[in-house]
C-alpha cells in the first residue's frame, strides 16, 4: 500500500500562486507515474499534471499549460504542483494519485483516474476573482 498526503491548498487571490505538496509512504517503490487531479463542485474529476519517476518526465492538461509546474523530489518521495496566475476557474479540490508500474503500462493513459491505484484526501483551493 502507499498512502498520500497533500497539504499545501487555501484561499489566494486571482492571478496569485500557491504550491500543493504530496508526500507519499509506505511501498513508494512501486510507484511508477504520480499525477495529480482536481474536482470543482458539481463536475467530474479531471486530469491536471503527471509526472513520471522513471525519466522524471511531466504532461500537463492543456487548462494548466504554462502556468502549472509539476516536479518530484525522489528522495523526500514527495510531489509538487507549483501553481501560478490563479483563476477563478481553478477553484476545486486537488487530489495526488500514484500508479504502480504495471497499472500504468496496462494503458499509458496518465490521464485517466482509473489508471491510478492510491489516492490521497485532496486539499481545497479556492481562488477569489
Amino acid at each position: 500500500q502507499v498512502r498520500l498526503v497533500e497539504s499545501g491548498g487555501g484561499l489566494v487571490q486571482a492571478g496569485g500562486s500557491l504550491r500543493l505538496s504530496c508526500a507519499a509512504s509506505g511501498r513508494t517503490f512501486s510507484t511508477y507515474v504520480m499525477g495529480w487531479f482536481r474536482q470543482a463542485p458539481g463536475k467530474e474529476r479531471e486530469f491536471v499534471a503527471r509526472i513520471r519517476w522513471n525519466g522524471d518526465t511531466t504532461y500537463y492538461a492543456d487548462s494548466v499549460k504554462g502556468r502549472f509546474t509539476m516536479s518530484g523530489d525522489n528522495a523526500k518521495n514527495t510531489v509538487y504542483l507549483q501553481m501560478n496566475r490563479l483563476t477563478a476557474e481553478d477553484t476545486a479540490v486537488y487530489y495526488c494519485a500514484a500508479a504502480d508500474e504495471g497499472t500504468y503500462r496496462r494503458t499509458y493513459n496518465s490521464r485517466s483516474s482509473r489508471t491510478y491505484d492510491y489516492w490521497g484526501q485532496g486539499t481545497q483551493v479556492t481562488v477569489s476573482s
